[in-house]
């Protein structure tokens, strides 16, 4: 059940915070900052490629690095594959997880690791592999760890992630916001260098002012009638969110978005793209799930019952009202199914700031539906 009366009390919401989540979402600007700092100093800015790599390979833990590999592999499009290496193991631990090269892994591919740990033992040994190999390394981790020292035996760039001193008191959720700008950033600012996406500086520095933006918007001390992520937070108490996304950017929002309600509050979510989304879940609409499914419902003991679960379609959209889009079908899709909906599309900029507002007002609403439902 989900306390709605604690999302407009800021000292409940910060008593109730004890893995700093809110303080990593309400600083994801300051911590885009930090990281592109970072990143110059390690040498970015000085690197000479010969041209793009034919693929780029990332390697890490959990979903901080499932979310990079997506993000970026949409922002860089057919030019060079982004590949993500699914680790294997026994147990999602830091000794426990293996990472290997694809075999036709070379020299004119681009290795990445990002890790919020370093410790990992199989990480630095894929850094050795790939030096073996000839494939370039890069690592994103905190300093002083195993891996900054493995990578620097592989003549490869190691870039000091950017980090908080709350960072160390609680164990770090792979979805924390603070941990997906950390370890993004300076790959955004790497790949922009090789000419793979366009990230220049200016442009993170306007990411980092659009998360600020957003960060006032949604911030604790804002009642919920005019906080969009409390807003959509209540919306989604009792129900099953069905993510719907629009445009291409908006895909890895919507992705994250799902894995950060698993991770954080703990919530079942479906996800997929329009137009297909329509045809994938219009059965799932028409059945049990619809708010018009079980109309005994109104008549159940509301103290002694649970409420049933109905599906809450999130429609999460990159593109203008004027473009070619398959919103007002979903509308009537949704609606035709007496299916409630909740729509998010962010204010105009550039492809980066577009993204980094969906995603900093779905975390925050993550966050929020986590704390208020005590997960």
């Amino acid at each position: 059940m989900l306390d709605e009366s604690l999302l407009d009390t800021p000292e409940g919401l910060a008593e109730a915070d004890r893995r700093g989540l809110l303080r990593g979402a309400a600083e994801a600007g300051a911590r885009v900052r930090t990281a592109a700092r970072h990143a110059a100093e390690a040498g970015v800015g000085n690197l000479k490629p010969d041209g793009r790599p034919r693929a780029v390979l990332i390697a890490g833990p959990g979903a901080a690095a499932t979310h990079t590999a997506d993000l970026l592999g949409t922002l860089a499009g057919a030019g060079s594959p982004v590949v993500r290496l699914a680790p294997t193991g026994v147990a999602p631990a830091a000794g426990a997880l293996r990472w290997e090269l694809p075999g036709w892994a070379g020299s004119v591919d681009l290795l990445l690791i990002a890790t919020p740990d370093g410790s990992e033992p199989s990480l630095s040994l894929l850094a050795d592999q790939a030096y073996r190999r000839g494939c370039s390394v890069v690592a994103v981790a905190p300093p002083g760890t195993p891996l900054a020292e493995a990578v620097a035996g592989a003549h490869g760039l190691f870039v000091p992630m950017a980090t908080a001193p709350y960072d160390q008191e609680e164990p770090l959720a792979a979805s924390s916001p603070g941990v997906f700008w950390a370890l993004m950033t300076p790959l955004l600012a790497l790949l922009d260098r090789i000419g793979l996406i366009g990230a220049p500086p200016d442009a993170l520095e306007k990411v980092a002012d659009r998360l600020d933006q957003i960060a006032e918007r949604c911030g604790p001390a804002i009642a919920t009638y005019s906080n969009p992520a409390k807003t959509l937070a209540a919306e989604l108490a009792d129900a099953l969110p069905v993510v719907w996304t629009e445009g291409i950017s908006a895909g890895p929002a919507g992705r994250r978005f799902a894995a950060a309600l698993a991770e954080l509050a703990g919530r079942p979510t479906l996800v997929a793209e329009l137009p297909e989304a329509l045809a994938a879940h219009s059965a799932l609409l028409a059945g049990p799930l619809a708010a018009s499914a079980n109309p005994d419902d109104f008549f159940r003991d509301r103290v002694e019952e649970p409420p049933a679960l109905h599906a809450r379609v999130v429609l999460l959209r990159d593109r203008p009202l004027g473009g070619l889009t398959a919103a007002p079908a979903a509308r009537d899709v949704a609606l035709s199914h007496d299916t409630p909906i909740s729509e998010l599309e962010p204010e105009e900029g550039g492809e980066l700031e577009t993204l980094a507002e969906l995603i900093a007002v779905t975390d925050f609403a993550a966050v929020y539906l986590a704390l208020a439902s005590r997960a």
